[in-house]
């Protein structure tokens, strides 16, 4: 059985976008959708007032009702389920993670702090997460897929890695080209008298790209890929080149001694200014 997606609702704006690029994501794939919403007002007994409970638990029933209401009038063919949870957003997703094929988020929160550019609840899944985190951001041509082009952000990561594989599965089934594009930096300082021949900046990442997707390029014949080395530093670059396209694809992985993901500059940049979704895929 198909995992499914999991799509965070909210009611908000940004949550019914998500919403909305899930359910065309769950028919690219053919996976069912579960919509979860997360209060965390049952966990407070006793501090808010004794009717608060049952009317969030009201609130957030319209909410998974409407969301549901509004997969099947755009797709009636997804199947869907939903899910009310008393527990912090946060927790509940990551709970979730596991059991999805990727949890969807959208990119802003409600409440006081709902103008943000990145809400704490999708930047703590993001980041936390240990398995696939789509936050749904960006202009229109990006959202509705009209780009025809999936960017994947080729970082310092093992040939085949799951950020890899991720964005091949993506092209295919979107029957689009996959730009797979590493940034490199010219050296401060070059030296000048060097006794032996030795690859530059932009020949090591045109290396690495090749090793990065030499074995799904393989699995996946009729994806089409085009491989791009750029000067500049890679937060810029892939933010810059995701207006041209329709999910930007990033690698995360584990660091020893830290707590969780740490998504480091390219992935903050990205996902809160990325002109298209953005897919962070970490390696377990």
């Amino acid at each position: 059985m198909e995992l499914p997606l999991v799509v965070g609702v909210d009611g908000s704006d940004a949550g019914m976008r998500a919403l909305d690029w899930a359910v065309d994501e769950a028919a690219r794939h053919g996976l069912p959708l579960r919509l979860v919403n997360a209060s965390r007002w049952e966990r407070y007994e006793g501090v808010a007032p004794q009717d608060s409970a049952p009317a969030e638990q009201a609130m957030a029933d319209r909410v998974v009702a409407s969301a549901a209401d509004r997969v099947a009038r755009r797709n009636p063919e997804v199947e869907v389920s939903v899910q009310v949870l008393a527990d912090d957003p946060v927790t509940a997703l990551l709970r979730e993670a596991p059991y999805a094929a990727a949890v969807v988020l959208g990119c802003k929160g409600r409440g006081e702090f709902a103008d943000l550019l990145l809400g704490s609840v999708s930047l703590s899944v993001a980041a936390r997460a240990q398995h696939p985190v789509v936050v749904v951001r960006g202009d229109k041509a990006g959202l509705e897929s009209r780009h025809g082009r999936v960017l994947l952000g080729v970082g310092d990561t093992a040939p085949g890695s799951p950020a890899v594989r991720f964005a091949f599965r993506e092209a295919e089934a979107r029957g689009c080209v996959l730009d797979a594009v590493r940034a490199w930096r010219s050296p401060a300082h070059e030296t000048a008298d060097r006794s032996e021949p030795c690859a530059g900046p932009e020949q090591r990442a045109s290396a690495l790209i090749d090793a990065a997707v030499a074995a799904q390029a393989e699995a996946h014949p009729t994806v089409p890929v085009r491989r791009t080395t750029v000067e500049g530093p890679a937060h810029t670059v892939l933010v810059r080149r995701s207006a041209a396209a329709d999910l930007l694809v990033l690698g995360a992985r584990h660091r020893h001694g830290h707590f969780g993901l740490q998504l480091g500059r390219v992935g903050h940049a990205a996902l809160h200014h990325a002109a298209c979704p953005v897919a962070v895929v970490p390696r377990r």
